[in-house]
């Protein structure tokens, strides 16, 4: 058992599952998220999308129900439900009344041991993902981004849900069954839950329903990041110049990660960030402009993006590193405390959300292997000062950086 405080529940069940609950005694719902420790990164080199194609796949069908079936037995207890597939996990997530939750664990439980995978819907689902690829050159935005994550995360972590069209024409159905044989196995999942619930009999439930998953399969691999650095310019033309810089962080674990969480506030939270009043509203550079993180289970990337036009991309550039280094110079008490407000306010609301409170709990797990208190989470961003904010960038230069642009010209040098 964990030795977090009573209103968590945290074990691993008979079967290799982890199974992670949350009491919340005055919901009037419960949600819960079935997790798979697979993902793109689980994917043959010559296959990519394979992971997203057994997403889309496996609600079409069970040994005992079509896909229209199952969705409309969903829908008569009122469930609201969804997949995803991820970089490191596929899952299933749902929300429901309480007097229909073991209905709905009994239908989710049907879905991921029983899937049948109809033919039609394997080759349609196919299709699907080559049309969003033709869509994708339409939206600049997500181009760019599919662009530099191959640069900024290399083969593996750096796949696109989609795919490539070469590799999706090589994908069968034989594969996709294959891929959930080997990957939807207890030593792989994790399961999280939250409402007005008992764990002791979810914990049962849970292992009951999902017995006769094939006990194969070793624990899922954590690759790192194969980073690049260096400019790449992306010929399009466009009316706006695309620009992204990405550079190594820290993994969600490491004790700077609440410094880099204000840090990245600082910069790009809101209309009152740096980026937004000193890049887009003073000096009218950009038409958009944001900055964000993103953590791989083990390593974690800064990101900084915004749009431009060809003549003004080489000063965007550089404004945009230059707000980061004058975070170091001039932050002033009252700045830290908007911003680390800003990030407990949301953090609370965010909190009262059923839905959101079993989605943090997923990534406690993920991440930390453990539940970990809202209130701890939001004391370690209270506890960051200037000082520790112009440690981290002193610890953390941005000298090896890795550059994308997408639009009409290679407007930036060395770009």
């Amino acid at each position: 058992m964990d030795s977090s405080p009573a209103r968590y529940d945290h074990r691993r069940l008979p079967s290799g599952i982890e199974f992670a609950a949350e009491l919340l005694p005055g919901r009037h719902i419960v949600s819960y998220e079935i997790r798979i420790l697979s993902g793109m990164v689980a994917e043959p080199a010559d296959k990519l999308g394979l992971a997203f194609q057994v997403e889309q796949t496996l609600s079409k069908g069970t040994a005992k129900r079509t896909g229209p079936e199952l969705s409309d037995a969903f829908d008569a207890i009122g469930a609201l439900h969804s997949t995803w597939a991820g970089r490191e996990t596929l899952g299933f997530r749902c929300t429901c009344m309480p007097d229909f939750l073991d209905q709905s664990i009994d239908l989710a439980a049907e879905m991921i041991r029983t899937p049948t995978f109809p033919e039609d819907s394997c080759r349609v689902g196919i299709e699907l993902a080559q049309q969003e690829l033709t869509a994708l050159e339409d939206d600049p935005g997500e181009l760019s981004r599919k662009l530099m994550l191959k640069h900024a995360y290399g083969p593996i972590l750096g796949r696109h849900a989609y795919g490539e069209r070469e590799t999706l024409a090589r994908i069968t159905r034989a594969d996709i069954i294959d891929f959930w044989k080997s990957n939807f196995t207890p030593r792989r999942m994790q399961i999280v839950i939250a409402g007005p619930i008992d764990p002791n009999r979810l914990a049962d439930k849970f292992e009951t329903a999902l017995a006769g998953l094939a006990a194969t399969g070793s624990p899922a691999p954590d690759p790192r990041p194969d980073f690049s650095t260096g400019r790449w310019h992306y010929h399009k033309e466009l009316e706006q110049q695309h620009i992204g810089i990405c550079w190594p962080g820290v993994p969600m674990t490491d004790k700077t990660h609440p410094v880099e969480r204000v840090m990245l506030s600082l910069l790009g939270d809101g209309m009152s960030s740096r980026l937004f009043t000193e890049v887009r509203e003073k000096q009218g550079l950009v038409y958009w402009v944001g900055a964000w993180h993103e953590h791989p289970r083990t390593s974690g990337m800064i990101h900084l993006g915004a749009s431009s036009t060809p003549a003004r991309c080489e000063q965007t550039y550089r404004t945009l590193l230059r707000e980061v280094d004058r975070l170091a110079e001039d932050l002033t008490e009252d700045e830290l405390n908007r911003a680390k407000t800003l990030i407990v306010a949301r953090s609370d609301t965010h909190g009262d959300m059923t839905r959101a409170r079993v989605s943090e709990l997923g990534s406690d797990l993920f991440y930390f292997n453990r539940p970990v208190r809202l209130e701890e989470k939001n004391a370690e961003v209270l506890a960051v000062t200037i000082k520790d904010i112009q440690k981290y960038l002193a610890d953390h230069p941005r000298k090896e950086l890795c550059v994308v642009t997408l639009g009409p010209e290679a407007a930036m040098a060395g770009a």
